[in-house]
């Protein structure tokens, strides 16, 4: 008897699925945070500069009855933000979209705008991380003096977000509806939520509101409320622990204010807040090759220093 089987005939054939799956993708969340951008702009520009003009000093002396007041000066400051291009495209073939069982163009559209989205939230992390105000994680048995000090032991502590939080209250920093915000690393969360004693994050959490110790999550702590992100900046290989760099990955903790980041961008030419998604001029004799990108034309600056801090730490699962 002859069996007609998978081996006589070729119609059984591998299976693929047509629902696109993409890479695993960390939240954008850093441009979020921006609060200063143009609002009445004189005129396009290579760079655009804001002013802002600082409080007289405080009169405590009493004024004589019959002499005028004596008059002081005004002075400002301004921070400029300089705009620079940005950008990235795909070129698919004819081909390819002629024998793909996928939607070529819908996966370029989603790939296109996600790196757009992740390019400018790295842009914005970077400025951030360049601020001048840090302190280094206090959890070792010395207080590193700068970030190629930081040793394996330098964790994160409780007290360092305290000694923050101190130094934004005492630059008259206003929060964001109470609480500052802060951007940190899974690694950090992790030595920060273990950490033990009844003034650290772990035992009110254990003792009282436990729902946090449940769901992992740090929530509001000490004024600040954090946003736990694999995105929060991290220098690999900064430090050997002595002076120089080494083998010891040192962890940014971004806790910030109001007005700290500044942001500017051309409004010509479709150009906006955003990045815009730009169909590319097909230029070949046979229209084979489609481009697909992205363009923006803007940039970031820190408005108010002292509204932004950064806390430099190891972490024991680097």
């Amino acid at each position: 008897m002859a069996y007609t089987d998978t081996a006589a005939l070729s119609v059984d054939q591998a299976a693929f699925d047509r629902l696109a799956y993409f890479a695993l993708r960390s939240e954008l969340l850093f441009d979020a945070a921006v609060e200063v951008q143009p609002t009445n702009q004189a005129m396009p520009g290579t760079s655009v500069t804001f002013t802002i003009f600082n409080d007289l000093s405080a009169a405590t002396s009493a004024l004589t009855e019959t002499s005028d007041v004596t008059a002081v000066a005004m002075s400002d400051s301004q921070v400029s933000v300089t705009l620079a291009e940005y950008g990235n495209a795909v070129l698919t073939t004819a081909k390819l979209r002629g024998t793909s069982f996928l939607d070529v163009d819908t996966v370029a559209a989603n790939v296109v705008g996600y790196n757009a989205g992740i390019s400018i939230d790295s842009i914005v992390r970077d400025v951030i991380a360049g601020g001048t105000n840090v302190v280094y994680g206090g959890g070792g048995s010395s207080t590193p003096s700068s970030r190629t000090t930081v040793q394996a032991e330098d964790i994160i502590e409780a007290n360092d977000i305290r000694k923050v939080t101190a130094q934004l209250r005492g630059a008259n920093v206003p929060t964001f509806n109470g609480l500052y915000m802060g951007y940190i690393h899974p690694d950090v969360a992790y030595d920060f939520r273990r950490e033990t004693g009844a003034a650290a994050w772990r035992d009110p959490h254990v003792y009282v509101d436990t729902s946090m110790i449940y769901n992992g999550e740090i929530g509001a702590f000490e004024g600040v409320r954090f946003i736990e992100t694999p995105r929060a900046k991290v220098f690999e290989n900064a430090s050997d622990g002595s002076g120089s760099t080494g083998t010891i990955e040192v962890y940014c903790t971004h806790i910030m204010g109001r007005q700290a980041i500044a942001k500017a961008y051309s409004q010509q030419d479709g150009n906006g807040a955003v990045p815009k998604v730009v169909r590319g001029p097909i230029t070949d004799t046979l229209n084979r090759f489609q481009p697909v990108g992205w363009y923006w034309l803007g940039g970031y600056g820190r408005f108010r220093e002292a509204a932004l801090r950064r806390i430099e730490s190891s972490s024991s699962l680097a």
